[in-house]
């Protein structure tokens, strides 16, 4: 395994669409996890969901005001939290227009 492989990249977000990360960001943030190689999870709290489940995204329960940490291991973790963190930020921006 190669060293880039095992480097856990991690970055606290707020969630700051007033629906929260219902649905369609909901989905729309699975699809983008998807596309990355690393491994990636939301934490909320004690609980750890992965980023590239809709289900898992959804029990999240991710509300307006809900912090949250996006953290992803693997070759590509540190542009995968980098693009999902602008993600989370552009469904509040999306929200307020």
């Amino acid at each position: 395994m190669a060293k880039t492989d095992s480097i856990l990249i991690r970055s606290e977000v707020k969630i700051m669409n007033e629906l929260g990360l219902h649905a369609r960001p909901a989905a729309e943030f699975v699809r983008a996890a998807q596309a990355f190689r690393s491994e990636i999870w939301i934490l909320k709290g004690e609980a750890r969901f992965s980023a590239g489940s809709i289900i898992e995204i959804l029990m999240a329960n991710l509300d307006f005001g809900d912090t949250a940490i996006i953290e992803a291991q693997g070759p590509d973790a540190e542009r995968a939290v980098a693009r999902l963190v602008e993600l989370v930020h552009e469904f509040a921006v999306e929200n307020a227009t």
